[in-house]
């Protein structure tokens, strides 16, 4: 049996998005496939369940953590789906053949910079995918995986009475504020959505929640910080929609098969990382009257003074996508 590494550090939204690969390797490979997988250790509850993943490897913070065990695996080969300075190190201790993706960073870097525009319109996933075409496999079109541990499954007798009968999920988190509302911007959109909402976020949007829940009561639930991940995840298969920014909410959400309308600030959905292969309703709203947008690759900057990538994006377009 073929021994593989898929080696993918970080973060949410990126390690969701590598679930094709593990499934297609898993299910295809001629002779049968035993898959490892190497992340961080704040990520690895998103593959510790994955059927198709014999074990996880994790690190905190260097590799040096775990390239002796991994040397003993003797892999026969490695899949590089983050392609950096850290992931060269592991391959480079290994010795086995390895494949990797194109990153596509000289192209963001134009469009960013010049608004010259020479990106692929591919997928991330599809860029996933490529990097193990040389083993004859095929895309099965069946999207992204989740899989949750039991002890994370959350009932409807888990919700507040208010919210049993359907809810909204509302994402006001992300790693870089440009990517979400602004906190008055989701009190108004909470307050014009027709559903019970509940808020999704971690620690750091759990007093932004508070805020926006006492605004407008028990309409509002402010699960930001109360969750772990794989709960948020149970959450999220429960509601009716999914709203989000540009975040690893949104890629969970789609791998749920969740209708989404998501949220894009100073990126843009054309780097190939908006929702993969959701068939059911997937709306993307966008300040599509800003012509310079994208403002940044990780929507860490913006290039307008102040930033109005979020200020002015539609909220009307929001609420009827929500109707």
């Amino acid at each position: 049996m073929t021994k593989v590494l898929i080696i993918r550090f970080s973060s949410i939204g990126d390690v969701v998005l590598t679930t094709p690969v593990v499934r297609n390797l898993k299910n295809q490979l001629h002779g049968g496939a035993e898959i490892h997988y190497l992340t961080k250790t704040r990520f690895r509850t998103l593959v510790d369940s994955n059927p198709h993943i014999s074990k996880v490897y994790s690190i905190e913070k260097s590799t040096n953590e775990v390239i002796d065990a991994l040397k003993e695996e003797a892999y026969d080969y490695v899949v590089d789906l983050h392609k950096n300075l850290r992931s060269a190190r592991v391959k480079r201790a290994l010795r086995a053949l390895d494949f990797s993706f194109e990153k596509l960073n000289w192209e963001k870097w134009l469009l960013v910079n010049f608004g010259i525009d020479r990106l692929p319109r591919i997928h991330i996933v599809d860029r996933y995918m490529d990097a193990v075409k040389a083993f004859g496999i095929e895309n099965d079109e069946k999207g992204l995986d989740y899989f949750m541990g039991e002890s994370d499954v959350l009932q409807s007798t888990d919700l507040p009475e208010s919210h049993r009968n359907g809810f909204i999920a509302v994402g006001i988190g992300a790693a870089h504020w440009r990517k979400k509302l602004r906190t008055h911007q989701y009190v108004e959109l909470c307050e014009q959505l027709n559903y019970p909402v509940a808020l999704i976020g971690g620690p750091a949007e759990r007093n932004e929640g508070e805020e926006i829940a006492e605004k407008l009561g028990e309409k509002v639930w402010n699960t930001a910080g109360s969750f772990r991940l794989g709960q948020t995840a149970s959450l999220l298969k429960l509601s009716a929609l999914v709203i989000t920014p540009d975040t690893g909410i949104m890629h969970i959400a789609a791998a749920l098969k969740k209708p989404i309308i998501s949220i894009w600030g100073a990126t843009i959905p054309e780097f190939g990382m908006y929702p993969y292969q959701n068939k059911s309703l997937n709306t993307m709203v966008q300040a599509t009257h800003l012509k310079k947008r994208p403002c940044s690759k990780l929507g860490t900057k913006c290039k307008y003074k102040p930033c109005k990538c979020i200020d002015e994006l539609p909220l009307d377009e929001l609420v009827d996508a929500a109707s």
